[in-house]
């Protein structure tokens, strides 16, 4: 079996502009058929970190905001708040940072809701019965939601390799626990050096599993829970994640992860992938390298694991450009990713989503003529 995946490149005409090619795109993959009036459609962006500049533009969003409103669908904007202290950690700083960033309603059309509420804690336990997780964490409107249209910058990431579908809908649309949990199976660790025994840690949690023993916190591990929130909330950023996963076991994790989003969503699902501005790092720092490749196109489908496949595939088959970070296998056909990230065998995540069943790595790539 194979899935087929809907490819755009980025040419265009005064008959066919790309913001109409987008609709194109879209439409012929699937949307209409995904979606039924009146359904509530998480929109699954990245609204990118501040002075990070690498994120979709807000107009393509725009369009594909303007294709939910066409079948009948209502779409909002969403993303969940991050694990690691910075301008997208609290649901204020999240949309403030979204509207600096060009994603206001007056440019995209749509409300902005940030999944898992003001701390990340408005959670739902959804169970999966994997091998790494029993249930996982998800941002309560994620879930609750009738309908997911994931649209993601495809680009280098240093834990995953790349960063597409899979990492957009799991770890984008997992709580700040459901991140927790995939990233370490440790508590938080405090830096004695920069604890200066203020109590603001001690006072927000909820199990009570922080104390002051000589005015440095200090954590129960048996009574933490794995929240996150004291990262968050400590003044002097003493507290940090402690990154234990091994590569293998992080990628299964997010897979798993992205198994729970889409319980329940299976056929009520579309998938897109901009493969814009390829920059080598992650979307969450707060600056963007130089893009590795040129801008290649979009690409869209109903299957996740097909569209991940095809992008990467997409981007090895270009040559590098020149004075950027990539510099070995820079020929094309020649790994991208492996070349910045050699220690990252990013095929894991597409094997093991594959296994369970989340789509197959074998695809056909469609390419939209130009109308």
């Amino acid at each position: 079996m194979t899935s087929k995946v809907y490819f755009i490149d980025m040419r265009a005409t005064i008959k066919e502009n790309f913001l109409d090619k987008i609709g194109r795109l879209v439409e012929t993959a699937g949307l209409s058929t995904v979606l039924d009036k009146r359904n509530l459609t998480a929109v699954k962006i990245h609204f990118g970190e501040m002075g990070n500049a690498a994120f979709i533009r807000p107009v393509y969003i725009r369009k594909v905001v303007e294709m939910v409103k066409q079948a009948g669908a209502v779409p909002f904007l969403t993303d969940a708040n991050t694990l690691y202290a910075g301008t997208r950690s609290d649901a204020p700083h999240h949309l403030t940072t979204a509207i600096a960033n060009g994603f206001a309603y007056a440019v995209v059309g749509a409300p902005l809701i940030i999944a898992d509420g003001l701390r990340g804690k408005n959670e739902t336990k959804v169970p999966i019965n994997q091998k790494r997780f029993a249930s996982v964490y998800i941002g309560t409107d994620v879930v609750e939601a009738d309908a997911l249209v994931s649209v993601a910058h495809f680009k280098g990431h240093e834990l995953s390799g790349f960063g597409g579908t899979i990492k957009n809908v799991g770890m984008g649309c997992a709580s700040r626990k459901g991140k927790l949990a995939q990233h370490s199976g440790l508590s938080p660790k405090i830096s004695g050096e920069q604890c200066i025994g203020c109590g603001e840690c001690l006072e927000h949690c909820s199990q009570q599993a922080i104390s002051m023993p000589d005015e440095k916190a200090q954590i129960d591990l048996e009574a933490c829970i794995g929240c996150g929130e004291c990262i968050l909330i400590c003044p002097n950023e003493a507290i940090a994640v402690q990154w234990s996963r091994s590569i293998p076991v992080f990628l299964e994790n997010m897979v798993e992860y992205t198994m729970g989003v889409l319980k329940g969503k299976a056929d009520k699902s579309l998938f897109i992938n901009f493969i814009t501005d390829v920059s080598p790092a992650c979307d969450c720092y707060p600056a963007n390298d130089a893009p590795i490749v040129k801008n290649i196109g979009v690409v869209a489908s109903t299957d996740p694991v097909a569209i991940d496949q095809a992008s990467v595939d997409l981007v090895n088959a270009e040559p590098a450009l020149a004075g950027t970070r990539l510099s070995t296998n820079t020929a094309p056909g020649e790994d991208k990713f492996k070349g910045i990230y050699p220690k990252v065998d990013w095929e894991i995540q597409l094997d093991y989503a594959e296994r369970l069943g989340l789509g197959t790595r074998a695809y056909e790539l469609v390419k939209l003529t130009d109308s």
